[in-house]
């Protein structure tokens, strides 16, 4: 009869990596219209006319613009999940890149405005960014996202059409995407338990390869670089 083979650290750690990228793959909802209301933050009249705003807009131009909100995406960044449901829907003419989505996350306070390079001459980053501060982000603060999407929707369809004109941007950088209320950094408590979380999960594969004969060592040095590219501040 043979033995079960020993499992050393290093499959232990392909098993984990694998198993945490699949847990953070990101859950692409289905395309259901042009207003994809899964966080449920847009009354019904919104949502019809956001839906015929698009649809005569896209008849005229032929650009596609698509409005999405969802409650959280937990720990993935607004950038890497609103480019994956641009991709993952196929938005605008294939031979145009002539798409934008609009991504509202209320739980998460998070919001962006992904273009397609068809359209970034005419909807840039800075007047996207424009668009979510000055547009969406004060109608957010007093609660009404049916003002601030239904108003941010118009700003980008006049900016493409050439019949809208946005306000000035009060900040020095300009970004496709932002926090809907302008939130401080992670509190001190949620980063040192974040701190605490990620130094146990590499102290213990450190020590798997420390104390494990032959290929350990191997496993200690190849986690060098995770110790002195983790931040401290």
């Amino acid at each position: 009869m043979r033995r079960a083979r020993h499992v050393g650290p290093l499959a232990w750690l392909l098993l984990v990596s694998m198993l945490v990228a699949s847990v953070a793959a990101i859950d692409v909802p289905y395309l259901t219209g042009r207003v994809v209301d899964d966080a449920n933050i847009l009354s019904a009249d919104t949502r019809t006319r956001l839906t015929e705003a698009l649809k005569a807009h896209e008849e005229t131009t032929g650009d596609q613009i698509v409005v999405l909100t969802v409650p959280t995406i937990g720990a993935e960044s607004i950038e890497d999940y609103a480019s994956e449901v641009f991709k993952g829907w196929k938005l605008g003419q294939k031979d145009k890149d002539n798409g934008v989505l609009v991504v509202v996350v209320p739980q998460d306070r998070k919001m962006r405005i992904e273009v397609g390079y068809g359209l970034e001459p005419k909807l840039t980053d800075a007047a996207c960014s424009r668009i979510i501060r000055n547009v969406m982000t004060p109608a957010f603060k007093e609660g009404n996202y049916d003002k601030g999407i239904d108003e941010g929707v118009r700003a980008i369809v006049g900016q493409i059409e050439g019949t809208g004109t946005l306000p000035e941007a009060p900040e020095s950088s300009a970004s496709s995407s932002n926090d809907l209320f302008d939130a401080p950094d992670m509190p001190w408590p949620q980063r040192i338990l974040m701190g605490a979380f990620i130094f146990g999960i590499i102290g213990l594969f450190t020590v798997i390869g420390v104390m494990t004969p032959g290929v350990g060592w191997f496993l200690y040095v190849f986690l060098l670089p995770f110790w002195f590219a983790f931040p401290f501040g």
